[in-house]
């Protein structure tokens, strides 16, 4: 199963705690936010990467970020701080990552972070296929032309969408279900934008998207993600 990559947000900022769990989760994340350390260590285990800032109450996150890396050392961690200067940054990279400073871009973060869960899973690979031309990496979650070797590259609605269906995989989905799951509101019917992302995934993704054979259509219904 292809599953979405699990995030644990350590941040005591209400304001930028919120918008970084909204804004991952509608890149296809699930978060986990906590206000202070209390309880990471426990935690990290379940989670496929951190984001820990390093102003915290209590424990500040230099010392939270050396606990956890002794529980999980194989779990990357992704310092998020106000902090600018070279002295913080240096101590942060002892144990960390990699270390973004407020203000930040949400692009840029989403991007560290798939980069940090790729290289991570390296040698851990685990990977579907789908016919004869096309590999899954599940844990660096890309998808790979076996004829060409390149990436497959995704809009970020083609990738949650390819994401819900590899989570159902084999289950014939309902179209309202998919556009909720993935654009987070209410489908209206006649609405063509899920009818034209599986078309965009379909010319990527299909050897003849006129017959497509990894996404099937259901007339009436919706799709189902074929497994092979």
């Amino acid at each position: 199963m292809f599953l979405k990559k699990k995030v644990l947000c350590i941040e005591d900022n209400i304001e930028v705690g919120n918008m970084v769990k909204e804004k991952l989760e509608q890149r296809g994340f699930s978060v986990q936010w906590l206000l202070s350390g209390e309880g990471a260590e426990k935690e990290i285990l379940h989670h496929d990467v951190v984001i820990l800032d390093i102003m915290l109450p209590g424990l500040d996150g230099f010392t939270i970020g050396r606990r956890l890396k002794k529980v999980a050392p194989m779990i990357p961690i992704l310092l998020l701080s106000a902090r600018t200067s070279i002295h913080d940054k240096v101590d942060g990279l002892q144990f960390a990552d990699d270390y973004v400073t407020k203000p930040f871009q949400v692009d840029e973060l989403v991007a560290r972070l798939k980069v940090l869960i790729r290289h991570h899973s390296l040698g851990t690979d685990e990977c579907i296929q789908w016919g004869n031309h096309i590999e899954v990496n599940l844990n660096a979650q890309t998808v790979i032309d076996k004829h060409t070797k390149e990436e497959i590259i995704l809009t970020g609605k083609e990738h949650q969408v390819l994401l819900y269906l590899l989570e159902n995989g084999n289950q014939i989905l309902p179209k309202e279900k998919i556009y909720e799951a993935v654009w987070n509101e209410s489908f209206i019917h006649g609405d063509k934008t899920l009818i034209m992302h599986i078309g965009n995934l379909r010319k990527k993704l299909e050897l003849n998207p006129n017959k497509p054979e990894i996404i099937e259509t259901f007339r009436g219904i919706g799709y189902r993600l074929k497994r092979w």
